[in-house]
């Protein structure tokens, strides 16, 4: 096949024209990991190389017109007709919201509470506006379960870990892969051993943490979520996060592997999760400090807790009387003990303690100037970029707080935070049936193994039913909720599920981090700023669009359609899905601009929950590469 190149130019001018062909990739394919030859569309290097028998045979002489070039968002917003250009391969983990590059030059930040950490966006026209691109080697995800202990060592391709945490069992090199025997820094015999010991701590001896109540743990500062992935044989779902800091990509790691998780840090602002959501907060060596500035990050703990929820602590200072230990010991216990939990077990290197569900206590320390009390109306809005309150929330009302069953009966189960929102008995069972329908016809259109699929993102979930109604299948789905939105959060932890807030487009006033419409210098012109979401490129296998894209409409300008269907070809893996619901006008927008993002697209028709007949796009990524 022909190629030709305009001759190579300093990199803040590079525009390399490529000949892109489809190609038939083969890849290491073994019985064990179920992988198969995938084809993929490949963007040569340069004219200097001329084709061999080493390259992959060409299937197709099909061109394409994608540039590489570092290409920065203009405003107005632009996609050339050669369709968007293709990132060069140095930021094939470009996270825009956690680019240390650009955090480093900013001043004001409090780095000693980590707030560099935190989900900071550039402004527009310094983010990337071109294709991110897969590593070298790039080869698909190998399918759950497999993934749990091995993925690709070239998908992720850094040893740091498996150099500084091979002994703890996180992580170790086994040729093309890596592999993950379950440990961490406080259970390197293996996570099944240390959870069977928080179940006999929580339970003095007498059954699990299942039995224990635990349904949804937050784990924080989670390294690579071994935790996560042994909680599952009991049925306990787990919200893990971790900065993106010295320990390299553990949260790309996890997410490779198929466990739930995203890019996150206890600094200065809330969790983006709602309150009483967790049974269980877990903390195994998680490098936070939970006894400075007067224990507030244990009050946002106390925040995220239920009532009768338990707080696990796994570090030094719950068993080393050396150094400084016992001090932070000490300290550790005068902020529980003001905030009432009680200290149920202690045992070799960990400690439990339990938030109460009678508030007298509490109340009693508030008294006594020992415990500061919340504004009720600190916890109506949800907690999106939200400061961190040194204080505490009382449930004084008892009628708000409900026990909820067990799962799997969880997922269906009429809440009071339903009822709150103004949701029904008969519309929220018209709503699951609704989603049981859909899914079904999904997967029917999709037309793949359901093996295929692992990380799975609804990405404006509402009640969460799309989630339920995968409940049985071998997915997890991040549910995410635009705190612009009805706040439908509470619901979707009620029901058992996980998720987070976040806004895929956001007002804030000028020079200010506060999400409401804002005037630009001139003082003339609101203005907002998309957000991208925090998580590592290539992240899930299926993207859900339920009217997103209608929600933001008629919005001021600043954030476009294509900035949003940029952040979704960052977050897809290659070849996975993106079903779109949505109007007409967005949805034939979507499917002139998708061939320009590397997409195929196929329009269906489907039902509404009204019974009217309703567009819908299933889009699938290209599998492409920088070679």
């Amino acid at each position: 096949m022909g190629r030709w190149w305009s001759p190579p130019e300093p990199r803040s001018v590079q525009l390399l024209l490529l000949g892109v062909a489809l190609v038939a990739a083969s890849f290491y394919a073994g019985t064990l990991f179920q992988s198969s030859a995938s084809p993929a569309v490949i963007l040569p290097p340069s004219g200097s190389r001329s084709p061999d028998s080493s390259n992959p045979q060409v299937a197709d002489d099909a061109e394409f017109t994608n540039r590489v070039a570092v290409t920065y968002r203009t405003t107005p917003i632009s996609v050339p007709d050669h369709g968007l250009d293709v990132c060069p391969l140095e930021y094939n983990e470009y996270v825009p919201c956690h680019d240390a590059a650009y955090v480093s030059n900013l001043k004001n930040l409090d780095r000693s509470r980590h707030e560099d950490l935190e989900h900071i966006c550039p402004p527009r026209e310094k983010r990337l506006f071109c294709l991110v691109p897969p590593p070298n080697e790039y080869k698909i995800p190998l399918r759950w379960p497999t993934s749990r202990d091995n993925v690709w060592r070239s998908n992720v391709n850094h040893s740091r870990l498996s150099e500084v945490k091979g002994g703890q069992n996180w992580v170790h090199d086994s040729g093309k892969l890596w592999w993950f025997p379950g440990g961490g820094t406080h259970f390197k015999h293996g996570a099944s051993e240390y959870i069977e010991r928080l179940g006999n701590m929580t339970t003095n001896s007498t059954g699990d943490l299942s039995s224990a109540g635990v349904v949804q743990v937050l784990d924080v500062g989670c390294g690579v979520a071994s935790f996560s992935a042994y909680l599952l044989p009991l049925d306990i779902h787990t919200m893990s996060f971790a900065p993106k800091d010295g320990h390299e990509n553990q949260i790309q790691f996890a997410l490779e592997r198929g466990i739930g998780a995203m890019i996150s840090v206890l600094a200065t602002k809330q969790l983006p999760y709602p309150g009483n959501s967790f049974e269980m907060v877990h903390c195994s060596r998680c490098r936070v400090d939970w006894h400075e500035n007067d224990g507030i990050l244990l009050k946002e703990v106390d925040r995220l807790l239920r009532p009768n929820g338990y707080f696990v602590y796994s570090a030094p200072p719950a068993y080393r009387k050396d150094k400084d230990f016992p001090i932070i010991w000490e300290k550790l216990i005068n902020i529980t003990t003001a905030m009432c939990w009680k200290l149920i077990a202690k045992h070799v290197q960990t400690a439990i303690w339990i938030k109460p569900e009678d508030e007298s206590c509490r109340q009693k320390n508030a008294d006594m100037k020992l415990l500061n009390i919340c504004n009720p109306d600190d916890s109506s809005s949800p907690s999106w970029k939200s400061p961190l309150m040194n204080c505490v929330r009382l449930n004084t009302d008892q009628s708000k707080l409900q026990k909820l069953p067990p799962r799997p009966d969880r997922l269906l189960f009429y809440s009071r935070s339903l009822e709150r929102i103004g949701v029904t008995p008969e519309k929220f069972e018209n709503n699951n049936q609704f989603w049981r329908d859909q899914v079904r016809k999904y997967w029917s259109l999709l037309g793949v193994e359901k093996t295929s699929i692992r990380n799975v993102m609804d990405m404006n979930a509402n009640y969460g039913g799309f989630a339920m109604a995968l409940s049985t299948d071998p997915v997890w789905i991040m549910n995410v909720v635009p705190h612009t939105a009805i706040n439908t959060l509470p619901v979707i932890y009620d029901r058992g599920l996980i998720g987070s807030y976040h806004d895929w487009l956001v007002f804030f006033f000028w020079k200010s981090r506060h999400p409401f419409p804002c005037l630009d210098e001139s003082k003339t012109h609101p203005c907002c700023r998309c957000l991208p979401f925090s998580t590592y490129p290539r992240s899930y296998d299926l993207l859900h669009a339920f009217h997103l894209f209608s929600h933001y409409q008629g919005r001021v300008e600043g954030c476009s359609l294509e900035d949003i269907l940029l952040e979704i070809d960052r977050i897809i893996r290659p070849q996975g899905f993106i079903i779109i619901r949505d109007v007409n006008t967005t949805l034939s927008r979507i499917s002139d601009l998708a061939p320009k993002f590397l997409w195929d697209v196929t329009s269906r028709t489907l039902e509404n929950e009204e019974n009217m007949p309703e567009q819908v796009l299933i889009c699938r990524k290209k599998f492409w590469a920088i070679i």
